[in-house]
């Protein structure tokens, strides 16, 4: 057996660049490159290593002349780990990025994004750098000194928010290490932030590889057929139902069985609901679609979900807000079906669980269901019921709407600036957001008329996402505008990774809403009995509260000094121009940022489905006492959801 003689880096590098997933029968790179920002922990280890392999060395180029693992600095670790979660996420999951930080805060910073991916079942590969092995000249800087348990690291914190987590300390661990590694990254059911941690002595230390570490390795991404017996049961339930609906996850979209459910809904009529993974699983117009399910849901959902008696979950692990927070299935011995690769998820509800690939399973179940369908009357229903809130949303979107009477002049509403885009966004583009107000609005209101046109981060709901996932999602597929949709709140937490964007030449379209503060967290505080305490971003007054003049913040000229080209819209008019521009531009323009400021007090129109959010239980305010009131009338309706016997 012969025998190549690198380091541990070098050897990760070069084992990184022959990895490839596969899929009924299409075949990528698992590991398109690296993200990284290097500090003593990594620099002369991962740093050198990548070098190397850019230089033509470990790792070699590929047929299109570029490194094994091309490298891209990134500005802020969480980001990087943002703009990996993003790609993998616009591919399916079937490939995604590396990314490497220094010891201690710099590896420390992903764990935001670890916890980001494994929540949203998402597969980034994470490689932090750790503290010596070999403790030679310890403490080092940026060392955790823990008096019981010396072995511990500041990287243990990786191990809940991760997948998979392991340290390489000798270098005879790394292939099996390695190869445990990719499994996790290409299991459908398994997959979210696989963590190695890399002690920066370890790093650099050679070893005699066996040369087949490194010959081209291709990793199947399964898909688990049902069984048939399962099968037979959940079609006689939906056979035996009146009402039933379905709730789409982003299982569908991971699986891509989109066409498959098309075809189910057309023939047996059973509407469908989406959680904000799964919007997209139908397009715009299906006469089966419900729109958005639970507290950012539509009022058809709701209405439909009230009454099912049947409810077929696929793909969804059932989130708060998709069950509104166990309140949206209301009806007397409702039942439940869920279709999931993951039997975590399938069992939840207490449901008939169908563990399974999306896609098998719809066509089964589509073949079991031959010659059934709903009732007319219930197809027309839904129909009737989308086409009143499609309405509603026309109005939201539309100018000149009577709304508020301290609309200042020209001053544009979120629900137009969301309108705008929409007309003027091609239907291959896609629009981004995460934490606050917008992703709500966005899933009600958006008219997804693409499969991947919708990318909205709500599992970890993470401030920040926005900016930096744009751009994994274009280099995911440069051949689609990117709208990345960000509050002036996001924004700030997160606006370095314009820098990458102008650095890689990466087109994204980010549209900056200044609203002077946290437009969601603000309403929620109202509704809750806080007054919007905390929540606008205001001068200390002469009462010593945060309630003075707006603060003379300047983002349009932040983002202008970060780089990017800033278009400020001061209108609709001004924003229809500032769009079209920036369509325009050309695929190598870098960062456009669009600023447009808004009121935050014009609300897109609502389902009225709640959100628990505990209530304080005591208190001196009358509005806190309110609230709990209302609180407590709510809770009443909640829902244990342990489906009955069948």
């Amino acid at each position: 057996m012969s025998a190549v003689r690198l380091t541990v880096a070098q050897a990760v590098v070069r084992f990184l660049a022959a990895q490839h997933s596969e899929r009924d029968g299409q075949r990528q790179r698992l590991i398109e490159g690296c993200f990284g920002i290097f500090g003593h922990g990594n620099v002369a280890g991962i740093g050198q290593a990548l070098l190397q392999d850019e230089l033509g060395g470990a790792g070699g180029r590929d047929e299109d002349g570029r490194p094994g693992l091309p490298y891209v600095l990134a500005r802020n670790e969480q980001a990087m780990v943002h703009t990996a979660v993003a790609y993998a996420r616009q591919r399916d999951r079937l490939t995604t990025w590396a990314c490497t930080a220094s010891v201690g805060p710099g590896s420390t910073n992903m764990v935001t994004g670890a916890a980001l991916a494994t929540i949203n079942r998402l597969p980034v590969l994470l490689l932090p750098s750790s503290t010596f092995a070999t403790r030679a000249a310890g403490p080092l800087l940026q060392e955790l000194e823990h008096p019981v348990s010396p072995d511990i690291t500041v990287n243990d914190s990786f191990r809940p928010v991760s997948r998979f987590y392991d340290e390489v300390r000798r270098p005879e661990q790394l292939p099996s290490i390695l190869m445990a590694a990719m499994r996790v990254l290409t299991d459908p059911a398994e997959t979210g932030a696989v963590t190695i941690s890399l002690p920066q002595d370890v790093q650099a230390e050679a070893h005699d590889w066996p040369e087949e570490l490194f010959t081209e390795r291709v990793w199947q991404v399964r898909r688990p057929p049902a069984e048939p017996g399962l099968l037979d049961e959940a079609a006689r339930l939906i056979r035996a139902s009146r009402r039933p609906m379905i709730v789409a996850g982003g299982g569908v979209h991971y699986s891509e069985a989109e066409e498959a459910l098309e075809r189910l809904c057309a023939t047996t009529g059973i509407p469908v609901a989406e959680s904000q993974a799964g919007k997209g699983s139908l397009l715009h117009g299906n006469p089966a679609l419900l729109g958005a399910l639970g507290s950012t849901g539509t009022t058809a959902a709701k209405a439909i979900a009230a009454q099912a008696d049947l409810v077929i979950g696929i793909g969804t692990r059932y989130q708060d807000f998709t069950t509104a927070s166990r309140t949206a299935f209301a009806a007397d011995g409702v039942h439940f079906v869920n279709v999931n690769i993951s039997p975590f998820d399938a069992v939840k509800h207490a449901g008939l669980m169908v563990v399974a690939d999306a896609r098998e399973a719809i066509t089964a179940l589509t073949e079991r269901l031959d010659g059934w369908s709903v009732t007319r009357d219930y197809r027309d229903e839904v129909v009737g019921l989308v086409t009143e809130w499609d309405a509603a949303v026309d109005a939201w979107h539309q100018p000149g709407v009577e709304v508020t009477d301290a609309l200042p002049e020209g001053r544009l509403t979120q629900g137009q600036v969301l309108g705008v885009v929409q007309e003027l966004s091609g239907e291959r583009d896609v629009v981004l957001c995460a934490a606050g107000s917008m992703p709500g609005d966005l899933h009600k209101t958006w008219r997804v008329r693409d499969r991947r046109g919708y990318h909205v981060e709500y599992g970890y709901s993470c401030m920040g996402y926005e900016v930096p996932a744009s751009i994994g999602i274009r280099l995911a597929d440069p051949t689609r505008e990117v709208f990345a949709m960000v509050g002036d709140g996001g924004y700030l937490m997160m606006p370095t990774e314009l820098v990458t964007a102008v650095q890689e030449r990466v087109k994204v379209i980010v549209v900056l809403v200044q609203n002077h503060g946290f437009h969601s967290i603000g309403s929620l505080s109202e509704s809750l009995g806080s007054q919007r305490f905390g929540t606008a971003y205001r001068e200390r007054g002469s009462s010593g509260r945060l309630d003075g003049d707006v603060l003379p913040v300047d983002l349009a000229a932040n983002a202008r000094s970060l780089g990017a080209t800033v278009i400020e819209a001061g209108d609709r008019d001004d924003l229809v121009a500032a769009v079209t521009e920036a369509m325009a531009a050309p695929d190598d323009a870098g960062p456009i940022v669009i600023h447009v400021q808004t009121d935050p007090f014009v609300h897109a129109p609502d389902s009225a489905s709640w959100w628990d959010v505990p209530v304080s239980e005591v208190s001196e305010l009358t509005s806190t006492r309110e609230a709990y009131t209302d609180y407590l009338d709510h809770k009443r309706h909640q829902r244990s959801y342990l489906d009955p016997p069948r």
